[in-house]
């Protein structure tokens, strides 16, 4: 009997939730179906990509149970992104990090999510581990995150391309925040296209992740966001299609290096 290893491939899914309709989900939110870990595995692998950043959703607040549940069924192969609060002993963030996660989410879009009060509690603690602060925010607040960072040495990972969505213009005060936040070592998720004003294949954003790229230069990374909550469960989008603008805008080599770069950001050791 052939018991060789599983051979994974080496690419890198930097944006992914697993769900569970049995675990308990905050009140106000959708209904989660059935989405777990092997199911993305699957998914991915066709495409080159054997790792995974699992991030907290905000429909299960800072009940992280599912994706340490997760991380822990594959030892040492994906990463997390957990949501705490400043409640959070110092033994639960250890163990958090030895399953993997490197990273803590702030949610200034979601009525429930954490905020600068939090980032100012628990910065200290998270730059100790070496862990990195992934912000889901409007373009228009990526100053204020610029500003909160300032001096804190904690690096700020911003979803979905900062949300600079496809209608904001060339000469938006966003890009100038871009470029602030750029020069405190900041990182951008090339994720969640269709949260941007834009639809399937995606060609009003091309310029605005070429500019990104230019500014963020190796600092990029890429999510496919599955299993894309805004979308209806029989008509979600083709994997595929939500990695094809990396390479349209920036060429297949370019692309490639964004595919792996999860190996840099994530491998945090404390």
């Amino acid at each position: 009997m052939n018991t060789a290893p599983h051979s994974v491939p080496p690419g890198w899914d930097c944006h992914v939730h697993v769900f569970d309709p049995a675990h308990p989900a905050q009140a106000g939110h959708y209904q989660p179906a059935l989405r777990d870990l092997p199911d993305i595995e699957q998914t991915a692998e066709q495409h080159g990509v054997g790792h995974l950043v699992l991030v907290q959703p905000s429909v299960y607040g800072t009940d992280n149970h599912l994706i340490l549940r997760a991380l822990a069924s594959e030892p040492g192969r994906h990463r997390g992104v957990a949501v705490v609060d400043s409640a959070v002993s110092e033994h639960e963030l250890d163990e958090m990090h030895a399953l993997g996660v490197r990273g803590v989410r702030f949610n200034l879009v979601s009525p429930v999510g954490n905020g600068p009060e939090a980032f100012r509690a628990l910065a200290p603690r998270l730059k100790a581990r070496g862990w990195h602060v992934q912000w889901y925010a409007r373009a228009n607040q990526l100053d204020a995150i610029a500003s909160l960072h300032a001096g804190s040495g904690l690096t700020a990972v911003l979803d979905h391309l900062a949300g600079l969505h496809a209608g904001i213009g060339a000469t938006d005060p966003a890009w100038a925040s871009l470029q602030r936040l750029a020069d405190q070592g900041s990182w951008v998720k090339l994720s969640g296209w269709y949260r941007l004003h834009d639809t399937v294949p995606y060609d009003r954003l091309g310029v605005h992740i070429q500019r990104v790229a230019e500014t963020l230069g190796d600092r990029l990374i890429w999510g496919s966001d599955w299993p894309h909550t805004t979308f209806n469960p029989d008509a979600l989008p083709a994997y595929a299609s939500l990695w094809q603008p990396v390479v349209q805008a920036l060429g297949e080599t370019r692309a490639q290096a964004v595919r792996g770069a999860g190996a840099v950001l994530y491998s945090g050791t404390r």
